[in-house]
């Protein structure tokens, strides 16, 4: 049990969404993605839920495409309604996402070290092999992974890569490979997949963004390197010390885009995480307390609050925030078998200039 969060009700508001064909939409009207879904199912697998863990797994296993991705819906498209409360899914763009199907590698490996099944390993490993050998169909010579697939005569050099997805693969793959090392499998394609991505994230940060968009006022840019263990650990201690106080509304939490006064319950979660993979732990408390006002009375947590407005905004619960809320309580307070998997380098992979005073000086920012 977490001090700080129900992880019971919030498991039973993610069961709740569960469709009967396993899949888990961000709220009840709608919108999937593998990214999201995982989230869930991970949240789900801590708090126990063994049936609803495991049918939300074969969900994954049953909408793998064919070369190894999945479509998913592409939740920023997604309208409001006229109020400006609620999310209306209706149709929304989809995309084939490199760093949503990655992140199957993770919600595998998570979910079954908690559920103690990792005897099943071997049932998930051809849908972990092909998700993988997408990934690496979309890395380019320079190290970064594309943020999509492909389309019909569509080059790499055409599409943007992106922090925060990169950081997420990188710890994707570190999952992979410990699957793959412990079932006896070649891994040293991974591996070395991994290693590129980590030297581009650290030493060549001009592969991302690299088509006009500059999304380093999102939380996300800022953190998921510290999160992922891309960074040495004073390196990364230092990266959030650098722009806390541009992202971190104190009380409150953190915030999703550094200009907007709008703190997200998931942002916040993520952010503790990488708190505790650099050793501090009495913030990561501090951030998930911070969120007892989102706490919903029927289960789970709303998305955000617009601190200017003094509003809960938008007005939905979404799955995968439960899922980060319990993944952070279960990192914190080391609740389940696993706990650390997302706040530990389980297989070092050490940076090129390995002394904090060489590396580049956009690590910190």
């Amino acid at each position: 049990m977490s001090p700080s969060v129900d992880i019971k009700a919030c498991a039973d508001h993610i069961t709740s969404l569960q469709r009967s064909d396993g899949t888990i939409p961000w709220i009840e009207a709608g919108v999937w993605d593998a990214w999201n879904h995982g989230e869930a199912t991970m949240g789900l697998a801590i708090a126990g839920r063994e049936a609803e863990t495991l049918k939300a797994l074969t969900a994954l296993m049953d909408r793998q495409e064919g070369d190894g991705g999945w479509t998913g819906d592409l939740g920023a498209s997604v309208p409001l309604d006229d109020a400006n409360r609620h999310l209306v899914p209706g149709t929304p763009k989809t995309a084939r996402d490199t760093n949503f199907t990655g992140y199957v590698a993770v919600t595998v490996l998570r979910s079954l070290s908690s559920l103690n099944r990792l005897d099943t390993l071997p049932r998930y490993w051809p849908m972990i092999e092909r998700a993988m050998a997408f990934i690496l169909e979309h890395q380019t010579p320079h190290g970064d992974v594309v943020w999509r697939a492909r389309g019909d005569e569509q080059t790499l050099t055409e599409i943007d890569s992106l922090r925060a997805g990169n950081a997420s693969l990188y710890k994707a793959l570190e999952c992979a490979c410990l699957i793959g090392r412990r079932l006896g499998k070649p891994i040293d394609a991974w591996v070395e997949a991994r290693r590129r991505i980590g030297a581009a994230l650290r030493e060549n940060d001009a592969r991302f963004d690299r088509k006009g968009t500059d999304r380093r006022g999102f939380a996300m840019d800022w953190y998921y390197p510290v999160l992922a263990g891309v960074l040495p650990t004073d390196v990364g201690r230092a990266r959030l010390y650098a722009r806390w106080t541009e992202f971190v509304e104190p009380g409150l939490g953190c915030r999703c885009v550094s200009d907007q006064p709008w703190v997200t319950a998931a942002e916040t979660a993520e952010l503790a995480l990488a708190c505790q993979a650099v050793g501090q732990t009495r913030q990561a408390h501090e951030l998930i307390a911070n969120l007892a006002p989102l706490v919903a009375r029927d289960g789970g947590y709303w998305m955000g609050w617009q601190f200017e407005e003094s509003i809960i905004w938008p007005r939905e619960r979404p799955s995968w925030t439960s899922g980060a809320l319990i993944m952070a309580a279960d990192a914190i307070d080391n609740l389940t078998k696993g706990s650390d998997l997302l706040v530990k380098n389980h297989l070092p992979e050490y940076p090129a200039a390995k002394s904090a005073a060489k590396l580049p000086a956009f690590l910190y920012a």
